[in-house]
């Protein structure tokens, strides 16, 4: 699987959410035909790059690619919603060295800095909830909530006990919430993809469904944004409130949805 032959000036960069905006595990495809149709039309018309931007890790992002049968590659992805990674002329993933090399040395000495505050709020978490308690490599404090109920009331608890380190930031996605440097995460690896190819802001479109994706979908990060039409009620809202598009359709439909909005 490789990517579209490259523009030879870029100037656009789309970035996708993948789970709940581009892929649909219920869909029949997973991922509408359509959307490979316009990104194929914007390549040619609007020499736009487009790449997805996601909290799995990037074996489980080309598990989704054979899944939903791409016919071709992202030009892009951004995995764990930190590490930038770029296909080859063979169709092997290929990291960004120097800022996968940053991110991870950054991550290593925050952890180190902030354990007594995970710790207070993991003791918290484990002695108030049902939830668990997730470390595993590369991402060493995390839970799984039972409920979305639960997940509230421990984000209220975290805010709080975080408050001390200003730099401790997490994202959320539904019962999930995983604890990174504040530094790190899906809009500044989307700013860092861009201006790799001499872009910026101003020429970013973005779309997400859920909490983990608010730094992607900020002003900061992309000039145009959007959320399918089965985001969360918080996202939507935000979508608004920044004068982005809520579409009318869910998934992949309502990411051809939003392209259209901006680019025909």
């Amino acid at each position: 699987m490789r990517p579209l032959d490259l523009p030879e000036k870029p100037q656009w960069i789309l970035s996708f959410d993948f789970d709940g905006t581009l892929h649909d595990p219920g869909g029949r495809p997973p991922v509408v035909g359509a959307f490979f149709e316009k990104i194929t039309e914007l390549r040619t018309e609007r020499s736009a790059l487009w790449g997805i931007n996601t909290g799995r890790s990037m074996e489980h992002v080309i598990e989704g690619l054979i899944e939903s049968r791409f016919p071709f590659a992202p030009d892009w992805v951004v995995a764990r919603e930190r590490e930038i990674w770029f296909p080859n002329d063979y169709g092997r993933w290929i990291g960004d060295d120097k800022w996968n090399k940053e991110c991870e040395k950054a991550h290593r000495k925050f952890f180190r800095k902030v354990r007594k505050v995970l710790a207070a709020i993991r003791a918290e978490v484990e002695e108030h909830t049902g939830a668990t308690w997730v470390e595993q490599a590369g991402d060493p404090a995390g839970l799984i909530a039972r409920t979305e109920e639960e997940m509230e009331w421990i984000l209220g608890r975290v805010t709080e006990l975080a408050a001390p380190e200003p730099l401790l930031g997490w994202q959320r996605n539904s019962i999930y919430l995983r604890f990174g440097h504040k530094n790190y995460q899906k809009g500044s690896s989307l700013r860092r993809v861009a201006e790799g190819f001499g872009l910026g802001p101003a020429q970013s479109f973005a779309i997400g469904d859920s909490h983990n994706d608010f730094e992607m979908l900020s002003p900061e990060s992309a000039a145009f944004i959007a959320c399918p039409g089965n985001a969360v009620d918080e996202v939507r809202e935000h979508v608004e409130e920044v004068g982005g598009h809520v579409c009318a359709a869910g998934h992949s439909d309502g990411c051809v949805e939003a392209l259209r909005r901006f680019f025909d």
